[in-house]
């Protein structure tokens, strides 16, 4: 009888860990992607008679995305719209998808391979909100106010694991 109580109880025991693991790790996302594709942001007329055509933002900064936990490649741009707001713009992304992935421009420095892992985290950032798929090309708002002289880099970051997926230094533009 005792032992049957052992054996239940380490089932149980088996059962929630099981449970939390593939809760903790998302282990599914590894197969899974998600493409999305997003138009290049542009200013919509300010009035409807003899409207001009839509004007494309002004590109700020520009970056090439680098492999850090995962294979990562695509392109930054920051745009400044005609309002004078913001967006971070991903195109042609390439990388893994996984848990709580999020667009973070920081202040950290883009250090090739393993040790630049851990590197996004100890320093200033602004996040731009939840990576939106793990291919394609998407545009994230910048909070009103954000500083670029601040920042220097880009990432993907994994904010369950602490870890870049992949990260891209950013060249201002004259």
């Amino acid at each position: 009888m005792k032992r049957k109580r052992v054996l239940a109880v380490v089932a149980a025991g088996l059962v929630v860990a099981v449970a939390a693991g593939l809760y903790w790790f998302q282990p599914w996302k590894l197969w899974v992607n998600e493409t999305v594709q997003e138009a290049l942001p542009v200013a919509a007329p300010t009035s409807e008679s003899a409207a001009p055509a839509p004007k494309e933002p002004m590109v700020v900064a520009t970056g090439a995305l680098i492999s850090h936990e995962h294979a990562t490649t695509g392109d930054v741009r920051i745009l400044r719209a005609a309002d004078g707001s913001l967006v971070l713009r991903l195109e042609n992304l390439d990388t893994s998808n996984g848990p709580d992935l999020r667009v973070w421009l920081t202040d950290a420095p883009v250090i090739p391979g393993k040790d630049g892992w851990f590197v996004f985290d100890d320093g200033a950032y602004v996040s731009a909100g939840k990576l939106k798929g793990n291919k394609g090309s998407q545009n994230y708002a910048l909070p009103a106010g954000t500083d670029l002289a601040r920042y220097s880099s880009v990432t993907i970051w994994c904010d369950r694991f602490n870890v870049s997926f992949g990260a891209a230094e950013l060249k201002k533009s004259v």
